[in-house]
């Protein structure tokens, strides 16, 4: 209903429009909303659409539609969106307003970094709303460019105290599918599953197009056969005979939506030649842009009466934009015109294109036009390709690599850009489509080293879709293929190989580590001078077969290579961060943790390396977690997990495992990690066996379940794996000591003492000297106390300065120096609770009152009364950062920041920024 009128579309609808309707009104009100209609073919979104569009009288709209042919241009979908702002975009902040003119092939520059993209998208829609409340629709968006949607879902779950309405409508194939999918970018944002019609709302309607009486059972059959979808409903019946109608008809077994298109082929099938090539012109331009459809119909010998006629069909509509009556017109018109057509009018569509203004898409068109290889045009596509990787559209780059591979006559050249196209397609994050260009290119007559090099593409993919051991000896294979040809090569396949072979841990199968290690070490020499990738793989060949000792006098000087290569600003940091980071870890190098995680995150950020971001927010996260920094970490993995969930990657749970495990607090904590290492075993990731083990010790430790952590800490050092092992043994001591096992505990002391070495830093020094004491009686164990505490004092690691007070203070009550222990455990509890490590402060808190102290509970808990980003706004603002400037950097809007600040000033009982630090020190 609308205004109290019947509205034969939205005929039993009511609650769907309701939901917009309240989408509407808060966006009037200053709450943003964001909406996900999904739903069948002719299922009545777009009539929702409308319908909320005409609730919207007051509000500004703005409109797009995805474009099935428009899939592979970069930011195609969002230009559109954003064209009738672009009046503003010299009002954005510098940063955001060249991303977006990059973006937008305005200006040139190198690759934008998508999520600053996004950020001037939020900005440009905060920006016009706060003049006039502002409803966004985008029809069809499982046919928006990739990009275009993780932009708008990036946007999309930052809209919070706007006035704005964004509303998705999305396709399903079917009922039952109606769902999110996987890999899709709108994915966790607030949806309605838009469901057929209730029977006899479905009878009435289908009563209403049906000339005369129909026989109830041929009714009902219809009915159930189309399940209550309102387009199939009115649009099958038109044209069906009355033999059809009764029932004698030939019974159709198309799909539901095929069925729904026949019908539209049907009518579109009824006009005359010229008509149906201006409606397949219409359907090949996704702009909507008439003045060209018009040129283009020039140049097809289509008159005026072509458009009158195709217009009076109804089934499009000519205004300042084309529009078709429904997406499935489109789609029916495209998909049913004949090869020759198609290519015909993709041809004028060239022709027509401004070649100045819009050079990709009159590419685009050529290719669509082709009809024999053509290396002239596969020649421009190249251009194009690298056009479109300069803006950060990869996904485009790989469409335009992969159609000029198909349109090159050179045999040999055909194998090249087939190799570009599937790096392309690989770092897109489109590993199905690299691996069938990898198998086209391996069948043109590349070279041996080209072909080596193809080999090690195709593990590199076969590696980055399961990080399990499948992809050891495809990588082993084509190292030694390299070694003949391309050196450097060799010895970078060498490293993943080791960093694949790493990750398999004990599930590796019969080629291990140390093989691999081996074969690395004979390799021939790199290239002089040295990178820091070849000093990483001498220190890890010869960790693995000649033991730490070694290993670690080659890894410290390759670990001090990537800190001056992160000075510099070279790409080997956002590389070999996946192993650099965790052989860092093993030589308690809390520095280079530091520098190598900053300068990655800040690097993925300036280029859009969406694929490279998460593994560095995640990274950096745990230099948070062990900084005891545990806020700051929940939002770096919030948006790890955001990114990864709308590019449709795998997610990387460390970071936020390693919080479950510290925090404490989770009764289920221990089966989400349990969990997390089942999957990983599945695909043949040995390492997370040693890792999920290790963080069930940490979390045993924490709860007091000192039997429970001595079996994980046992498992988990079954294994020498990077990063893991080490760490596990802290807790094997600890647990060990607890558990009335010192003889698991001394052992793994020893090992300890092996791996940190007298030369260690100040992070592995100190963790060692606590371990010894807790093996260790009277005035040595005090002084192994203090010297773990103060080598801890200069380190970053917070967690373990926290937890060294916490052991020396229980061990100081156990030696009835109470007052002495006080002053520990009092530290150790207040840094703790600070952190959120709830388990180890309630340890803490308990020998404190033992200790005859009771704990007097805080005033204001930080972490119980705010949440993690209103700490962090709060925070910000605290030190004189703008909301604007808060904006920028936490990627929301600066409505938003004000209207998280509201919040915080609520809860900390002040009413202005100038008593926020004070508040915050207080709490």
């Amino acid at each position: 209903m609308s205004n109290g009128t019947p509205v034969r579309w939205l005929r039993g609808r009511r609650s769907e429009c309701l939901t917009l309707d309240q989408a509407v009104a808060d966006a009037r009100s200053g709450q943003s909303r964001v909406l996900v209609l999904r739903g069948e073919a002719g299922i009545g979104k777009s009539a929702l659409v409308e319908h909320m569009v005409g609730k919207a009288a007051e509000c500004r709209v703005l409109r797009v539609a995805g474009v099935e042919s428009e899939m592979e241009l970069p930011f195609a979908g969002l230009h559109l969106l954003c064209m009738p702002m672009m009046g503003r975009i010299d009002r954005l902040p510098d940063p955001q307003r060249d991303a977006l003119a990059v973006a937008f092939g305005l200006s040139a520059g190198n690759a934008p970094d998508r999520f600053m993209v996004g950020l001037a998208v939020l900005s440009l829609l905060a920006a016009v709303a706060e003049e006039q409340p502002l409803v966004c629709v985008v029809d069809d968006a499982q046919w928006l460019d990739r990009v275009s949607a993780q932009v708008l879902a990036f946007v999309a779950r930052r809209l919070l105290a706007e006035h704005v309405a964004l509303v998705f409508a999305v396709r399903t194939t079917a009922p039952a599918a109606a769902g999110e999918s996987a890999g899709d970018p709108l994915a966790g944002l607030p949806g309605l599953v838009v469901g057929g019609l209730r029977d006899d709302d479905a009878r009435a309607l289908l009563d209403t197009v049906v000339p005369g009486r129909l026989d109830a059972r041929i009714r009902d059959r219809i009915v159930a056969e189309t399940r209550g979808n309102p387009l199939a409903l009115l649009e099958l019946t038109r044209g069906l005979t009355p033999a059809e109608l009764a029932g004698f008809g030939r019974p159709d077994a198309l799909p539901l939506a095929s069925r729904i298109e026949e019908s539209f082929l049907r009518q579109i099938g009824s006009l005359s030649d010229a008509a149906q090539r201006l409606l397949l012109a219409a359907a090949a331009e996704p702009v909507g842009d008439a003045s060209l459809l018009r040129r283009v119909a020039e140049r097809l010998d289509i008159t005026a009466d072509a458009e009158r006629a195709v217009e009076a069909s109804g089934l499009i509509e000519f205004g300042p934009r084309v529009r078709f009556r429904h997406p499935l017109v489109r789609s029916a018109a495209y998909r049913g015109a004949d090869p020759g057509a198609r290519r015909d009018v993709h041809r004028a569509l060239a022709e027509a294109t401004d070649s100045d203004f819009d050079s990709d898409r009159q590419a685009w068109h050529r290719a669509h036009a082709a009809v024999a290889p053509d290396e002239a045009l596969a020649a421009e596509l190249e251009r194009s390709a690298d056009q479109a990787n300069a803006r950060g559209g990869i996904a485009a780059a790989a469409a335009f690599l992969r159609r000029a591979t198909e349109l090159t006559p050179d045999p040999l050249r055909y194998g090249t850009r087939a190799v570009a196209a599937a790096r392309a397609a690989f770092e897109a994050g489109a590993p199905d489509a690299a691996l069938e260009l990898v198998a086209a290119a391996e069948t043109s007559p590349l070279g041996d080293v080209e072909r080596a090099r193809l080999a090690r593409l195709r593990a590199q993919i076969v590696f980055a879709r399961r990080r399990g051991s499948e992809a050891l000896p495809l990588m082993l294979d084509a190292a030694g293929r390299l070694e003949h040809g391309d050196g450097a090569q060799a010895r970078e396949a060498y490293l993943e190989a080791v960093g694949a072979a790493v990750f398999g841990g004990r599930l590796n199968g019969p080629v291990g580590l140390r093989d691999v290690a081996e074969a690395a070490r004979a390799a021939p020499r790199g290239p002089r001078p040295g990178r820091p990738a070849d000093a990483l793989l001498d220190g890890l060949a010869t960790w693995f077969t000649e033991g730490c000792t070694k290993g670690a006098a080659l890894l410290k000087p390759a670990l001090g290579a990537f800190r001056g290569a992160a000075a510099r600003n070279e790409d080997d940091v956002m590389r070999w961060l996946w192993l650099a980071w965790p052989a860092a870890g093993d030589m308690w190098d809390d520095e280079t943790w530091h520098v190598l995680t900053t300068h990655a995150v800040r690097a993925a950020r300036e280029t859009g390396a969406l694929n490279f971001l998460p593994l560095a927010l995640t990274y950096r996260a745990a230099v948070h977690v062990h900084a005891g920094e545990f806020d700051l970490a929940s939002t770096l993995t919030d948006e790890a997990d955001s990114i990864t969930e709308a590019t449709g990657n795998s997610p990387l749970g460390y970071a936020a495992l390693l919080l479950v495990a510290w925090r404490g607090k989770d009764v289920q904590a221990a089966e989400v990690i349990r969990a997390t290492v089942q999957d990983a075993t599945a695909w043949g990731e040995g390492r997370a066996i040693g890792n999920g083990n290790y963080l069930l010790s940490v979390l045993y430790n924490g709860l007091g379940r000192y039997r429970d952590a001595l079996g994980s800490a046992q498992l988990s050092g079954e294994h020498e794996d990077v990063g893991v092992a080490g760490f596990a043994l802290l807790e094997l001591v600890e647990a060990g000591v607890r558990s009335d096992a010192p003889e698991s505990a001394a052992a793994a002391l020893r090992r300890l003492e092996e791996r940190i070495g007298a030369d260690g830093t100040d992070w592995g020094r100190g963790v060692l000297a606590r371990s010894r004491a807790l093996l260790s009686e009277g005035e040595t164990a005090d002084l192994l106390y203090r010297e773990a505490i103060e080598h801890l004092e200069h380190s970053r690691i917070a967690v373990h300065l926290a937890r060294t007070h916490l052991v020396y203070g229980e061990w100081l009550r156990r030696e009835n120096r109470r007052v002495d222990a006080r002053e520990h455990l009092r530290t150790a509890y207040e840094m703790l609770h600070g952190f959120g490590a709830r388990a180890f402060a309630e340890r803490a808190r308990r020998e404190l009152q033992a200790t005859g102290e009771s704990v007097r509970r805080s005033t204001l808990d930080l972490r119980e009364s705010l949440t993690a980003q209103e700490v962090q706004i709060a925070r910000l603002a605290a030190d004189g950062r703008t909301n604007s400037e808060i904006g920028a950097e936490l990627f929301i809007s600066p409505r938003t920041v004000e209207w998280h600040l509201h919040k915080v000033f609520t809860k900390l009982g002040i009413n202005s920024r100038n008593k926020l630090r004070e508040a915050m020190t207080r709490a």
